[in-house]
């Protein structure tokens, strides 16, 4: 039977499979072995049932599309990434690392603000910042912990070096999928997970409640804790039903709550209203509270920033925590490592540009056709210059962008993201990945085994954003040295 991976080549990019197209690395090797021994039509029947398994436990993602919000079935690729463990616990390292300098920054700047005052950062830099909350100035959140969930976008280069892409510290999403990705991929592959020991996923929800309890108010024994949703149209509601569910706790959108004259927050229930402790927001800033942010907004809860200032609830992410989402801050990370960790980083930054320095602006204006451009603040893979892939007219029209808002743009060189072998109409081809692990922290830190592979499935995209037309991959940590 010929190899199902004839012709596959990923030159000359780094595949987290394949040293070369015929040789599985150490990790994959029963995986590939598995998947050689298939002929094509059971290969087939394990597809069809993967896309039957998520049809039937409702897995979706909403895109938004010329006004109309529409539903799809989730995109999950056959072939996992693997990652062997002595690697991870590398890059568990870092990310705890990352996350804690993240921690004790944002902490600083709604202090002291050390960091500027010793010139680690320009002033202008956070008095420019859109994500800076001038309202949560002198708030002293439960142990320093301001970023309780972190999404680090992490990509693999050509030469094989793991790098840290970005950090998601707002409300960052897609943790539900990597556990629904593992629950299917345990019904398409169980031989290979009774076989060979890949570590677990699906103590997440546990680990999430027990940081979100560790931030109830002091003498809560048994915190009140919600998940506040804008509602069933936004795109990650499956994700917000989910967590709730899988935690017990309750799933609550804006109006179902209310801040009393004693400044403590309230749900209201049938059986008349109840005291909440931890809120799990999934609304961004602006819409939190219409007494401090946007007036007109009626997602949130009035009086909910006073219930947070006079330490009656907490709230998970904090507000003003985005202030590090900011990717011109995400350019600083090394020097924030060594200022506050006084440690040298653990996981690279890719090489970054900023063009609010107007050497580096020089440089990026000469080089569009090389480079992705960024802006400060957007997300999804939105709003972002692929030089490579650019034409004269959206270079021009970025030129105009940088000179006109220098601070809100940054850029990188066109990384060669590492690939995974993925299933294109019944034949492997290498496709790019990224990696989003995720980062708890409260009383204690956990970070998942793995995270959510997001693969980008158009042949020579970079662009793994499902919105975009990305799909997903089930990230399996092996454990080479014992068998389950």
């Amino acid at each position: 039977m010929k190899s199902h991976f004839h012709g596959y080549d990923n030159h000359p990019f780094h595949d987290e499979m394949l040293a070369c197209p015929v040789t599985p690395r150490p990790a994959a090797r029963p995986l590939y072995d598995t998947v050689q021994g298939m002929d094509r039509s059971t290969l087939s029947d394990r597809s069809r049932a993967l896309e039957a398994a998520i049809d039937a436990m409702g897995i979706t993602f909403t895109v938004y599309s010329e006004g109309q919000n529409i539903d799809r079935q989730w995109p999950l690729d056959l072939v996992p990434r693997i990652i062997e463990l002595g690697e991870w616990q590398r890059i568990h390292e870092g990310l705890c690392q990352r996350v804690t300098a993240l921690n004790h920054f944002i902490d600083d700047l709604y202090g002291e603000q050390a960091v500027i005052r010793d010139g680690v950062l320009p002033a202008d830099l956070i008095s420019s910042s859109r994500n800076f909350r001038e309202a949560c100035r002198g708030i002293k959140p439960a142990h320093g912990v301001w970023a309780h969930i972190c999404g680090s976008d992490l990509v693999r280069d050509e030469q094989g070096v793991v790098r840290v892409l970005e950090d998601n510290l707002r409300v960052p999403s897609g943790v539900s999928y990597m556990l629904e990705n593992r629950h299917v991929m345990k019904r398409i592959f169980p031989e290979l997970f009774a076989n060979q020991t890949i570590l677990p996923v699906d103590d997440y929800c546990s680990q999430l409640l027990d940081t979100l309890g560790s931030l109830a108010p002091a003498g809560v024994a048994s915190p009140e804790i919600v998940v506040l949703t804008p509602g069933i149209y936004n795109s990650a509601y499956f994700e917000h039903s989910y967590l709730a569910q899988q935690m017990g706790a309750e799933l609550v959108e804006g109006r179902d709550l209310f801040v009393d004259s004693d400044d403590c927050l309230y749900m209201r229930t049938i059986a008349g209203p109840a005291r909440v402790d931890v809120v799990y927001r999934r609304i961004d800033d602006d819409f939190l509270d219409p007494e401090v942010f946007r007036p007109d907004s009626t997602l949130g809860v009035a009086g909910l920033m006073r219930a947070w200032r006079a330490g009656n609830v907490a709230i998970a992410n904090a507000p003003g925590a985005g202030v590090a989402d900011d990717k011109v801050i995400y350019a600083f990370m090394p020097e924030l490592i060594r200022y506050y960790l006084g440690e040298p980083p653990k996981l690279a930054n890719v090489p970054t540009w900023r063009c609010m320095y107007p050497d580096e602006c020089d440089y990026v204006l000469g080089h569009l056709n090389e480079m992705v451009v960024k802006p400060a603040n957007e997300s999804g893979g939105y709003g972002i210059l692929v030089g490579p892939r650019s034409s004269n007219e959206m270079r021009r029209q970025f030129e105009k962008l940088i000179r006109s808002d220098p601070r809100n743009y940054i850029a990188q060189p066109t990384l060669g993201l590492s690939t995974v072998p993925t299933l294109i109409e019944e034949r492997f081809e290498p496709r790019h990945v990224d990696l989003r692990p995720f980062v708890l922290q409260g009383r204690r830190q956990h970070v998942t085994m793995g995270g959510l592979s997001r693969v980008a499935l158009p042949r020579g995209s970079l662009v793994v954003n499902s919105s975009q037309g990305g799909g997903s991959k089930d990230t399996w940590v092996v454990d080479m040295g014992g068998a389950s």
